[in-house]
């Protein structure tokens, strides 16, 4: 079965970002940051109408702070009273799902693009993903980078700063570099 380049970078599986269609996707997106980071002065009614316009899902109530980037924007799931802080970035190269009412400090990073460890496949600008999944209610502190793959459980903490590289628990708090769960 054929599968487009698109269809195999939502599905995690190798693909080609030179590809036209993703190009022209990606192209849609950085016009789409260039309003929606232009929008400060814009009620929050009028900055979720905008959301709406590129993000796979949002919830009542979620808003992102300007200046906010993304890949593509289509691969992005916000839930209810979701909170961004300013200068977030989310690589969303596949499905990044983010729970009610979690919030997510300035300067946090949700990197789901990934790239193979072969150098042969990395010098073939071969990518791929690996879906990140946050869970509800959880706080993620300014600076963090959360990396392909992860999943995040719902309550958890995560320190500014933290390099997050593997799953949390629900209910855990994780910090440091790399991201070690803190014991009771």
């Amino acid at each position: 079965m054929f599968m487009s380049e698109r269809q195999k970078m939502i599905s995690g599986l190798p693909y080609s970002p030179g590809d036209p269609e993703l190009q022209a996707d990606q192209a849609a997106a950085k016009q789409w940051m260039a309003r929606y980071n232009a929008s400060m002065a814009s009620s929050p009614t009028d900055r979720r109408d905008l959301l709406r316009q590129r993000m796979g899902e949002v919830g009542e109530g979620a808003v992102i702070r300007p200046p906010f980037h993304c890949d593509y924007g289509y691969n992005i799931r916000l839930g209810r009273d979701v909170f961004l802080n300013f200068n977030c970035v989310i690589l969303d190269v596949c499905e990044v799902d983010i729970g009610d009412q979690t919030q997510i400090g300035p300067g946090v990073q949700i990197l789901a693009a990934d790239h193979p460890r072969d150098p042969e496949q990395r010098a073939q600008g071969i990518e791929f993903g690996k879906p990140i999944v946050i869970g509800r209610n959880v706080w993620i502190g300014g600076g963090a980078l959360i990396l392909p793959g992860v999943t995040i459980g719902d309550d958890a903490v995560i320190g500014a700063g933290a390099v997050v590289t593997r799953d949390v628990p629900a209910g855990a708090t994780a910090m440091g570099n790399p991201a070690r769960v803190k014991e009771a």
